[in-house]
């Protein structure tokens, strides 16, 4: 089976290039059709270029298999290279608002009526781009992936903010010219908020923070499916890139030999990797049924 960060590779890599097409031509159409959205768009889209080979950076490094060095993989690369994005995402938002500032108090010609065809091409393809990222992101569970689908969102907005900024430029005429610009302004807060909702996921998997109650309840049940296996206790999850680490507490009659325990979490350990692919390793520590109900107070 193709590993996961496959998927992620080739959906970044197609970003990329499309990205590296838009930043052509918005700049042209900026420049030729006095837009400063547009040029501000075209920057965004330069940051996108980036920001995506950063994120197919990580997802390289987070798909090598574990060495001396990282015994547990390398998948903290994968989240590292989210938070990149998001402090990128920043950075071209502040650009933005210093450069809309300086158009606003600028006087300058009215937007072309041609840069709205050329915006609304390019809002489509960045929409597509998301829907098509955030998929693939969705599928195989990687915060960069969908870190960079936000990104082409966040592309279709200053896009869309462009559209209207200069739709009301066109329509009002002389004294609206700076619509277009209040327009890209208006856009680097947006960015800056969808900097947020990246940040926020990446940095709370660099934490160990664990992932959905379901998750656990459904490593849970694949161990109860184990016979001799009267419940389990501790059920701890973390992610690590694409894969899952689980530390489970597993009870079982107290009577039992150390071998039949040992067998007990080694076929506990296969059925939740069965359940939940996704998992790359479980440890399974054996709690005799008696000292469970003494430590949960049952008996004294």
């Amino acid at each position: 089976m193709p590993h996961p960060s496959e998927k992620g590779l080739r959906s970044t890599l197609i970003g990329i290039l499309a990205n590296m097409g838009l930043v052509l031509i918005k700049g042209a159409a900026g420049i030729l059709g006095n837009s400063y959205a547009l040029i501000a768009d075209a920057i965004e889209s330069a940051s996108d270029v980036l920001t995506s080979f950063i994120v197919w950076i990580g997802l390289k490094a987070a798909s090598k298999e574990p060495d001396a060095d990282h015994p547990y993989g390398h998948g903290k690369a994968e989240p590292l290279a989210a938070i990149v994005v998001a402090v990128a995402l920043v950075g071209a938002a502040i650009l933005i608002c210093i450069q809309s500032v300086e158009h606003i108090l600028t006087p300058h010609k009215t937007p072309e009526p041609f840069t709205l065809i050329v915006l609304g091409i390019i809002i489509v393809i960045k929409e597509g781009l998301y829907r098509y990222s955030h998929r693939v992101g969705t599928e195989v569970e990687s915060t960069a992936v969908k870190a960079d689908a936000w990104h082409h969102r966040a592309d279709a907005i200053t896009s869309l903010t462009a559209f209207v900024g200069i739709s009301i430029a066109l329509i009002g005429g002389d004294g609206y010219e700076t619509a277009d610009d209040w327009a890209a302004l208006i856009a680097s807060g947006i960015i800056v908020l969808n900097a947020y909702h990246i940040f926020i996921p990446a940095f709370t998997e660099i934490m160990d923070a664990a992932p959905p109650s379901e998750f656990a309840e459904e490593v849970r049940k694949a161990a109860a499916t184990v016979p001799n296996v009267i419940g389990t206790e501790k059920c701890l999850v973390r992610k690590m890139g694409f894969e899952y680490f689980v530390d489970l507490h597993v009870i079982v009659d107290g009577d039992l030999t150390v071998r039949e325990g040992h067998d007990i979490a080694h076929q506990v350990k296969d059925a939740i990797i069965a359940a939940k692919p996704q998992v790359y390793n479980v440890m399974v520590h054996i709690e005799p049924y008696e000292e469970s109900l003494r430590a949960n107070g049952m008996i004294f």
